[in-house]
């Protein structure tokens, strides 16, 4: 069996260092550790800039060097992203493309990666025509999907095959969901134990923190996976090599979408849902924000005004307010009121930080927006989620 596994590593820019602590000393660590001492090993990765220059500031530079050790040994492959972790879909073309070159930015600057990755993560695997045509027009040549892209099905992706996105010409490879949403090394070690036919390959994407943080894998399910025989491990860009190319259409969605939002054409709503008072409100904010803050760019504030923004973009913002059960992949359920405010403090404040003032009614419209959505998260949490 071949397994190509990819790693996606993120916290937020504004979480607390705790946080960071906790995914460093039960997660980062321990896949840093397996690699290591499995040279054989081969992973596909990508690590946020956010996350980056925040254990760099935490003193974890350290961390920071094993897995660009890693990288110039050629056993880790790094892909690019955008800096912040937004849902690339939702933005305007300006802000993707200036979070996607700081991204690059920080990658060469820290991770010494300095030709130009070929293949990129969209943050929430949150796919869209229009952000294609951008990676292509940045010069990116594949990107890692959920198999639902692909006829909004799931059973539909032949993984042996390299699809080709018609529209844009960007590569893809999918991943499968079933084995995605499980504790993955368990998942294969019970497929190769198996008395029945076992799969030649298997693709798998997933959060880092399932390592450690979000699962103990007390047995050491991780370690003993990377030493099973019979067990190939290879890069997505190693894995693409040779193999038969299919030109087909993709389809928006993200990597938790499901068949019936997307025959509802609600490929983001866990971060922009058609009936959710609360993410309209957040996104009525968020938009304000990014034109005010875009036009202000000559003002001595303009750094800290930006700085808020690109932390109440990410993708935890809207997330948290998603209000969805899940009972896979280890994940809790999306309703965080306190997550939800960070965000939108992160907008207010990045209004509130321009000098000029000429943003004045802009500050009187933003407040109102702001008091208005507030008002409505803990509303909703003391009558609807408080103790139930």
């Amino acid at each position: 069996m071949q397994w190509i596994n990819f790693l996606h590593l993120y916290q937020p820019a504004n979480t607390k260092d705790y946080y960071i602590q906790e995914a460093v000393e039960k997660s980062y660590s321990r896949i840093l550790r397996a690699l290591e001492e499995n040279p054989e090993a081969r992973f596909t990765l990508n690590i946020n800039g956010c996350l980056i220059l925040r254990l760099c500031d935490m003193g974890y530079e350290w961390l920071v060097k094993r897995f660009r050790d890693l990288y110039e040994k050629g056993q880790i492959e790094i892909v690019s992203t955008a800096a912040y972790h937004p849902v690339l879909p939702l933005l305007p073309k300006r802000e993707i493309i200036k979070q996607i070159k700081e991204q690059e930015d920080i990658l060469k600057e820290k991770l010494g990666v300095k030709k130009k990755p070929s293949g990129f993560f969209l943050p929430e695997m949150a796919f869209s025509p229009e952000i294609a045509k951008i990676l292509v027009r940045l010069k990116y040549k594949w990107i890692i999907l959920d198999e639902i892209a692909y006829k909004g099905k799931f059973d539909q992706v032949d993984f042996s095959k390299v699809y080709q996105d018609k529209d844009s010409g960007l590569k893809v490879v999918f991943r499968s969901r079933r084995f995605s949403n499980t504790y993955i090394p368990e998942k294969l070690r019970m497929e190769l134990e198996s008395d029945s036919q076992s799969p030649d390959l298997v693709v798998t994407a997933s959060d880092a923190e399932l390592y450690g943080l979000r699962h103990e894998d007390p047995t050491g399910e991780f370690e003993n996976i990377l030493k099973q025989e019979g067990l190939e491990l290879k890069t997505i860009s190693e894995h693409m090599v040779g193999k038969e190319i299919v030109k087909i259409n993709l389809l928006a969605c993200s990597w938790e979408s499901m068949p019936k939002e997307l025959l509802d054409n609600q490929p983001y709503i866990l971060w922009s849902g058609r009936h959710n008072k609360i993410h309209e409100l957040l996104w009525k904010l968020a938009n304000l924000t990014l034109v005010t803050v875009w036009e202000n760019q000559s003002d001595p504030q303009y750094y800290w005004a930006r700085w808020h923004m690109v932390r109440g973009l990410a993708s935890c913002t809207f997330w948290w307010a998603a209000s969805r059960d899940f009972n896979h992949n280890f994940g809790p359920y999306a309703w965080n009121p306190d997550e939800i405010e960070r965000g939108l403090e992160e907008f207010i404040r990045a209004i509130r930080s321009i000098e000029s003032s000429n943003t004045r009614k802009t500050k009187l419209k933003a407040e109102k927006i702001f008091i208005k959505t507030k008002e409505l998260i803990w509303k909703r949490h003391w009558l609807h989620y408080w103790k139930k």
